[in-house]
């Protein structure tokens, strides 16, 4: 049994859809798919625990550590068979590397998707919701998808990207993970059918107020809880982002939300503090799913960003998501 309730808005340029429901048997929209969510709960909180407790802050002015993020994501990868490879480029004389691994079925795959999460924090902090969410998520996606490679269409190939930097002192400049990576993609003439980026995806809250959003959306009449995940593309990206919103809305235990957003972001700044706006400035089509940061998050850059703040059963809803989205027919181009 489904309850469901869509309401599309449009709002400075900005197309809006917002899409909640519960069921009674979740398990009927994963039509002959295998996801056991105890399980990947309990995969996702070991994740979380070495990232924030054995290995802690991960900024590249922790370096010790941010090597070490590097290696225990090379060495997942590298453990469930996908023979992952290393993008290594030089940061201020120092060598850090993307860690990237493949998923498909198809002997020669055309339909190339990417999921990317950066690894890196902010000084100081050890990053849990910013962003070990994210790549607990991406190390989970790969888990799962192994377990359903199967039904995987022959024509598609699922890139897992963990980015090396995104935080401060690097954000914005040349040597962000993404942006290394957009670039030797466009370089190589590589296609990309659209690439997710999983920037903070752990915290909810369920206090009335304790949601806000930029303006204008603060005044549309938005729910001011936050149980719902946030999926942000630009108008190049409105068929991926659709598609993404169609698979999404077969796992009724996640609400969504859905912001397509013009000229890449530009008017609307804080949509582009994360890996998408990489891909967008270079052509690709991307999308950034988020439980929306600061607009949520008391925590944001904070020390305080710890494991024992996330709502880690709503990060295997969106594993659960994802994986439906993946095993699903492929769109239309």
């Amino acid at each position: 049994m489904k309850i469901k309730k869509t309401i599309p808005l449009v709002v400075a340029g900005a197309i809006i859809v917002v899409v909640w429901g519960h069921v009674c048997n979740a398990e009927e929209a994963m039509n002959g798919l295998y996801f056991d969510k105890a399980a990947s709960t309990h995969r996702l909180e070991g994740h979380l625990r070495l990232l924030t407790e054995t290995i802690g802050p991960r900024s590249v002015l922790h370096w010790d550590g941010h090597g070490r993020a590097r290696d225990a994501i090379f060495q997942f990868f590298d453990g469930l068979g996908l023979r992952p490879t290393l993008e290594t480029y030089d940061y201020e004389g120092r060598a850090v590397s993307n860690v990237i691994a493949e998923i498909k079925r198809g002997a020669h795959p055309s339909r190339r998707f990417l999921v990317g999460a950066h690894y890196d924090t902010v000084f100081g902090t050890v990053g849990a919701d910013d962003n070990a969410s994210g790549v607990a998520v991406l190390l989970e996606l790969a888990t799962v998808l192994r377990q359903n490679r199967a039904l995987l269409d022959e024509e598609r190939v699922i890139r897992l990207v963990a980015f090396a930097l995104e935080e401060p002192p690097v954000f914005s400049t040349r040597f962000m993970g993404s942006k290394v990576h957009a670039r030797a993609m466009k370089a190589n003439r590589e296609g990309l059918e659209g690439m997710i980026c999983l920037e903070m995806v752990g915290y909810t809250c369920h206090q009335q107020g304790c949601q806000s959003y930029p303006f204008p959306l603060n005044w549309m009449g938005y729910p001011k809880s936050g149980d719902f995940i946030g999926i942000v593309g630009n108008r190049p990206s409105r068929r991926f982002t659709a598609s993404l919103v169609a698979a999404f809305n077969n796992n009724p235990a996640l609400p969504t939300v859905s912001l397509s957003v013009p000229f890449n972001g530009w008017l609307t700044p804080a949509i582009r503090l994360s890996d998408h706006a990489s891909f967008w400035d270079h052509g690709f089509k991307a999308v950034m799913i988020t439980d929306t940061a600061f607009y949520r998050n008391p925590h944001y850059h904070l020390a305080s960003d710890t494991m024992a703040t996330l709502d880690i059963g709503f990060m295997a809803e969106l594993v659960r998501s994802l994986l439906i989205f993946f095993t699903a027919p492929d769109p239309p181009r």
